[in-house]
């Protein structure tokens, strides 16, 4: 069975109030970004995993993101390109700390593809790809064509109303499938445990599964419900400062 053995993050840095955002919810505040960073991490060392935390990067915003600048597979890493401008040459700072755990084994996007990595969800040995305005069709076409190199494979999902693909779904492993909003009646899951998360409540479909538990935003009582209910154990964690610049808790790690 799939297991995680390491995790990658990014400790906040203080340009982060600065980041990309559409959710109209105010600048974040510092210092209760970092302190439910902080509370993230320490869910993380409950879920049996290694953590490798890298330095705040002051140049960078949005790079406690680490998860849309690489793909981390169980049989290479595929540095994206991102959609936004402005983080770019963050794939440079993250090549070096995943280069450690895939030696020989990195893949690139090149122009002009984009993909972002939040807009790529992984089932089983299949990766669905969102096309949306961080990731093109040039760009999910070169990953596909990567994941067929390893023995993978990989299809594209259209988008509405939505930054990422991970940002209304999140599998959980045992055919089990978070989604919210029209990512439940998409045909492309309709082979999955599809679990319905409420449209008041359609933050908390970006969760993480970490070796049978789940990692879920807290405040969203009838997720956790219907999460428990599937077995898991859930840890919550506040990410409402995350919120404000459209991130979730899928965003702050790699995990693979």
């Amino acid at each position: 069975m799939k297991k995680f053995s390491h995790i990658i993050a990014r400790t906040p840095a203080k340009s982060l109030i600065n980041g990309l955002t559409s959710a109209n919810l105010g600048k974040p505040d510092y210092q209760k970004a970092l302190d439910q960073h902080n509370s993230y991490i320490r869910a993380l060392q409950q879920c049996d995993v290694d953590i490798t935390i890298l330095p705040a990067n002051e140049q960078f915003p949005d790079s406690v993101f680490v998860e849309d600048v690489a793909l981390c597979t169980p049989h290479c890493v595929i540095i994206t390109r991102p959609g936004a401008d402005s983080r770019r040459a963050e794939t440079e700072l993250i090549t070096e700390a995943v280069g450690r755990f895939y030696p020989n084994k990195i893949e690139y996007i090149q122009v002009p593809g984009t993909v972002e990595a939040g807009d790529i969800m992984m089932v089983e040995n299949h990766f669905y790809i969102g096309l949306s305005a961080r990731t093109n069709q040039e760009g999910a076409n070169q990953m596909i064509a990567i994941l067929e190199k390893y023995g993978l494979t990989g299809s594209v999902v259209t988008l509405e109303k939505v930054l990422h693909l991970k940002t209304g779904l999140a599998y959980l492993e045992h055919n089990n499938l978070l989604a919210a909003g029209k990512f439940i009646t998409k045909p492309e899951f309709q082979h999955l445990n599809i679990i319905e998360i409420p449209e008041q409540e359609s933050y908390a479909a970006n969760c993480i599964w970490v070796n049978e538990r789940v990692i879920m935003p807290a405040g969203y009582p009838i997720t956790k419900a219907k999460i428990e209910a599937l077995g898991y154990q859930v840890i919550e964690v506040d990410t409402s400062e995350y919120r404000k610049i459209d991130g979730g808790v899928s965003c702050m790690s790699l995990r693979f």
